[in-house]
């Protein structure tokens, strides 16, 4: 595991910390590194309490806390990416309370980008059970109200197939939750725009795309979502835009392997190979 030393690199030269509670975030950290090729990054993947999606706030509210904490400590982070919509929606006012010097950065269901390219007005919306049953999420979906009519579906047990790369049930949850979403198309009446709530999800696009037909545009927060870390590191003079590519570090809370496994399948540019961290204090269950 790499550790900045304290006195060392410049603030612009020190990484930025994402976080998902397992592998999904990789789909943002893409698109940061795509972003902020010169930036160099740390991912958690909190594998050993995946998915947080089915957790309780509380729950994911403390592990974000203690991840946030570990993140701070082991590899001196000067941004945090909180690189799920669950812990967004659960723990993302928490984390800028304790922590006011620190830009935070979190995701959330794409909603209004949906909105402006839907042209027969019919989005479904497919998440965790957590993320839709939020306050936050309630807040957003309140405040388009009469602007699109929204199909919003939990998947249970969605992101932890895409964890454990369970082909045929991902396959089958694909098609239970669009199905009761309504008919896709671009006829009127049918859903021509689907938001993916969470970010696990872009990784089974292909899957997605048997159930919708290719003619439903995909919405997925990663793109804006760097692009927001940019502006809050200008802002900050925290942002390292010179020199070479950056790097990223994998750490996670379980066995290594399977991050390990992830990060060859889904992250376009190579990285450090995963360590546990052995100072991250645990969660009772």
């Amino acid at each position: 595991m790499s550790i900045v030393p304290i006195g060392g690199p410049t603030n612009a030269d020190r990484p930025i910390g994402v976080f998902d509670s397992g592998v999904g975030g990789l789909s943002v950290l893409n698109a940061l590194r795509s972003e902020l090729p010169c930036e160099h990054f740390v991912y958690f993947a909190d594998t050993d309490h995946a998915p947080y999606g089915e957790r309780s706030d509380a729950y994911v509210t403390q592990r974000s806390l203690e991840v946030t904490r570990y993140l701070l400590e082991a590899h001196r982070i000067k941004a945090l990416v909180v690189a799920c919509n669950t812990a967004t929606a659960a723990a993302i006012h928490r984390l800028r309370a304790d922590h006011p010097s620190l830009p935070l950065i979190g995701v959330e269901p794409a909603l209004k980008p949906a909105v402006a390219i839907s042209r027969t007005g019919r989005i479904a919306v497919i998440a965790t059970r957590v993320t839709l049953e939020s306050r936050k999420f309630e807040a957003l979906h309140a405040s388009l109200a009469g602007q699109a009519h929204f199909s919003i579906v939990p998947c249970d047990g969605l992101a932890g197939a895409i964890e454990r790369s369970d082909a045929a049930q991902i396959a089958a949850l694909c098609e239970r939750y669009l199905g009761a979403a309504g008919r896709f198309g671009t006829e009127p009446g049918q859903i021509d725009t689907l938001v993916l709530g969470c970010t696990h999800y872009p990784f089974i696009a292909d899957a997605l795309r048997r159930c919708t037909g290719d003619t439903v545009r995909f919405i997925d927060t990663g793109a804006p979502v760097a692009q927001q870390t940019r502006r809050l590191l200008a802002a900050g003079h925290r942002l390292n835009d010179e020199g070479s590519d950056g790097s990223v570090t994998l750490v996670c809370s379980g066995a290594p392997e399977s991050l390990d496994a992830a990060g060859a399948r889904w992250l376009d540019r190579p990285f450090r190979c995963a360590t546990r961290a052995s100072a991250l204090v645990p969660t009772s269950a």
